[in-house]
């Protein structure tokens, strides 16, 4: 089963565009992501309904960041994009009148629903501030430059 990535996808999107000065491309921006450049202009539909980004056509155009980092929570995005899926685990229903499946049921039901809002609390405790600080650190750490991490996605610095 394959798992829905929009929302890493969009977010690896994200903190490369914080560090961009330029709009830039759903082309280029496709190939940070390895897809493409439609896929992009979908993901990035969402972000800009809310205002997160913005973007420009003709010559010169592209998407820029509209919002500060640091106001902005993972559960924001994860909310831009659709709110996908976030447990790929689900119940049976073949034998809804089953007593026994009925019982499994309630007890994954909940469980499900508690890991849902567990989860869905963290995203709404990250920004993308603290996002995109994690990641100068690892940079940081590896002595790798953000100029040079973007060069090897093919977006020009």
């Amino acid at each position: 089963m394959k798992r829905d990535s929009r929302l890493s996808g969009v977010l690896h999107i994200l903190l490369h565009m914080a560090e961009l000065d330029e709009p830039v491309t759903s082309d280029d921006l496709s190939k940070i992501i390895d897809t493409n450049p439609v896929v992009v202009r979908r993901l990035m539909a969402g972000l800009r309904e809310r205002q997160y980004v913005q973007s420009a056509k003709g010559h010169g155009g592209g998407w820029t960041l509209a919002c500060e980092l640091a106001e902005v929570t993972l559960l924001d995005i994860y909310e831009a994009v659709g709110s996908p899926g976030l447990l790929a685990m689900g119940n049976r229903t073949e034998a809804p009148g089953c007593l026994v499946e009925q019982s499994v049921n309630a007890a994954l039901g909940r469980t499900f629903d508690e890991a849902e809002q567990l989860l869905l609390r963290r995203l709404g405790e990250v920004t993308l501030a603290s996002l995109s600080a994690d990641c100068h650190q690892r940079l940081e750490a590896k002595g790798i430059s953000l100029k040079a991490k973007r060069n090897r996605h093919g977006l020009q610095s």
